[in-house]
């Protein structure tokens, strides 16, 4: 029952939204009386703790999964983004807004892991692209990866990106290309081209 209540409001808080979902309408949802939630959850934040944890994970054993591929670094990245822009076309009222708004102790700890887990993904990404001579030697990892962390953050704030003025799969494809083309050498740039090209046909 826990583990369902858990798929249910997530479901729910991806659609609607942190603020506007009650423990009633998980409830209702699930056919259930709220008593029954409350004998697993002691309340909404709780809950959301729980949806936050669950989707990072799942995120996570996905890009996981991409890394053990063994595709060429660039390719790596182009399907990471992939994966990550079918989970956000599933948010359609800004839960990472409403959470960093409401919920800011549930943010900023799911912020610290994101940013423990990305650094931890994109220096094993840049470190493979410096052995297969598509990255250039002389970036600094470090540098680049917090850079990276910064920039794929930061497009999503509503307030610098509207989404009147920028699509969020459009946005997450350009700022890729932006990022890709300051490291890579002229063989990476070539992989890239590529990439960008398939995309377009």
């Amino acid at each position: 029952m826990k583990k369902n209540i858990i798929l249910k409001a997530t479901q729910l808080f991806m659609k609607l939204g942190f603020k506007s979902v009650t423990m009633d309408d998980i409830a209702k949802e699930m056919g259930i009386s709220k008593k029954t939630i409350y004998t697993h959850f002691n309340n909404k934040e709780t809950i959301i703790g729980v949806v936050t944890d669950h989707v990072f994970e799942m995120v996570c054993n996905d890009i996981d999964a991409i890394c053990d591929l063994g595709q060429n670094p660039i390719q790596e990245l182009y399907a990471i983004k992939k994966r990550v822009m079918q989970y956000m076309q599933k948010e359609k009222a800004s839960p990472t807004y409403q959470l960093q708004k409401y919920y800011p102790t549930i943010y900023n700890n799911i912020k610290q892991r994101q940013f423990s887990y990305m650094q931890q993904c994109v220096v094993k990404n840049l470190n493979k692209g410096l052995d297969q001579d598509l990255y250039r030697k002389n970036i600094e990892v470090q540098f680049v990866a917090r850079i990276y962390f910064n920039g794929i953050t930061g497009i999503k704030e509503e307030s610098l990106f509207p989404h009147t003025l920028f699509e969020g799969e459009t946005l997450y494809e350009m700022y890729l290309e932006y990022h890709l083309r300051g490291i890579v050498t002229p063989k990476g740039r070539n992989i890239l081209n590529q990439l960008i090209q398939s995309n377009l046909d």
